[in-house]
């Protein structure tokens, strides 16, 4: 009986204790409220300073920084490093290109040497113009008549005096046909009709010797002893034509031949065998 009474008096001990605890949390816990609530009172009573709103922005801005730089790529730097640093890719000022665009999209080059040359002459003072003399309707029409303009590649009209010989060359060209049998040509209209025959506007060219890519003289240009001062002298010293034009002679020769002097009598002979 003893033993029980003991017993229950250490637990009676143990729950005061416990109460004692409470309690004493309890009034703690009401006094922090308290000094809280006091406090909250104390701050909803100091006024909000610019200087405390400048300190917060601040904050928000090192928050915003940080949160940034855990967000973004990391970027690695390389020390002492033995290759150059890469260029910029701005090239700064560039000379003018050789290409201009216009608004239609056509393409117009230039030529800084041409360009050049143009700046260069006109620091050059520009020659006096003389006035010449008024040209008469006759002189003007004679101007015309000397050449066939810019569309048939300015031709010239020949002087009157180099006619004769130029119409020797011209009805060289016109006989060709009667040195070369194996070609036909279509007859022209001032065949026929001597000088007047010939045209306005002509000119007789010389053909260029022309040279193989290495420098050297062509195979089909004229030999020196095959060139000749005129077309004739060239057509007649043909070899080809040379014996052509033979035998054409000879056949003339013996049909003008056959009806010379006494052809007749010996066409109407008639021996007595």
């Amino acid at each position: 009986m003893s033993e029980l009474n003991d017993k229950g008096k250490e637990k009676d001990n143990d729950l005061t204790e416990n109460l004692n605890v409470s309690s004493s949390s309890s009034d703690s816990d009401t006094d922090d409220s308290s000094s809280s609530s006091a406090s909250s009172d104390s701050e909803d009573d100091d006024p909000i300073t610019q200087e405390y709103l400048d300190s917060l922005l601040e904050k928000a801005r090192q928050n915003v920084t940080e949160q940034d730089q855990l967000n973004g790529d990391d970027v690695l730097v390389l020390e002492n490093s033995s290759q150059p640093p890469l260029p910029s890719l701005n090239p700064g000022k560039l000379p003018p290109s050789y290409f201009t665009y216009e608004k239609e999209g056509s393409i117009l080059s230039r030529d800084p040497d041409a360009e050049s040359a143009v700046k260069a002459s006109r620091s050059i003072p520009m020659p006096e113009f003389h006035h010449d003399k008024i040209l008469t309707q006759k002189q003007k029409k004679e101007l015309k008549n000397k050449t066939t303009g810019p569309d048939w590649f300015d031709l010239p009209a020949p002087a009157e005096a180099d006619l004769p010989r130029l119409y020797r060359e011209v009805e060289a060209l016109r006989l060709r046909n009667q040195l070369d049998p194996k070609r036909f040509y279509r007859k022209e209209e001032g065949e026929g009709k001597g000088i007047k025959g010939l045209p306005k506007h002509f000119a007789i060219g010389k053909i260029v010797t022309t040279n193989t890519p290495f420098g050297e003289p062509s195979g089909e240009n004229l030999t020196r002893a095959e060139r000749k001062r005129t077309l004739v002298d060239e057509l007649v010293d043909d070899a080809e034509m040379k014996r052509y034009a033979k035998r054409k002679f000879e056949d003339l020769q013996k049909v003008k031949g056959a009806k010379g002097r006494n052809t007749l009598n010996a066409k109407k002979r008639k021996p007595k065998w």
